[in-house]
């Protein structure tokens, strides 16, 4: 009797798959002792990519917004590494808008290859911020995020 098959391996999605594209410096900081980004990085990575659309389109002040987003789920699959000093690129997308919530998914990209060097998705579940209960999105919000459903780059 044969146990449970593993799951197929995730294939690396291309930058052109992902309607904004947000640029990002690598730091020394951002290397472990073998030489490459460390992968608690990419974390930081894909909130930075996300945050910086949600600010540009003036849908979130960190700050002052009433209604903010609370990552409640994430997940991130490597397929090769990311070496310093050289630039990165993250591709940001979204997969699925609920009422109060919504799933990114995020790629790294470096260099010529349009290949991610990394990929996954959080989850955001948008709350009120004085009393951190879930809350229908802002329409400035949903249509903001709407945008990031379609395919052709929105820099």
């Amino acid at each position: 009797m044969s146990g449970p098959s593993a799951p197929a391996r995730e294939i690396p999605t291309r930058l052109r798959d992902y309607p904004f594209h947000y640029p990002i410096t690598t730091r020394w900081a951002d290397m472990d002792i073998y030489g490459h980004v460390n992968n608690v990085v990419f974390y930081s990575f894909f909130d930075t990519a996300v945050n910086a659309y949600l600010m540009q389109r003036g849908v979130l002040d960190p700050h002052r917004s009433p209604v903010i987003g609370l990552v409640v789920e994430t997940r991130c699959a490597y397929f090769r590494s990311v070496e310093i000093p050289a630039p990165i690129t993250a591709g940001v997308r979204v997969a699925k808008l609920g009422s109060s919530s919504v799933r990114y998914e995020v790629a790294i990209f470096q260099g010529a290859d349009d290949t991610a060097c990394a990929q996954g998705h959080f989850i955001h579940v948008y709350v009120d911020r004085e009393h951190r209960r879930p809350v229908p999105l802002p329409g400035a919000l949903r249509t903001a995020l709407g945008a990031l459903m379609g395919s052709a780059p929105a820099e």
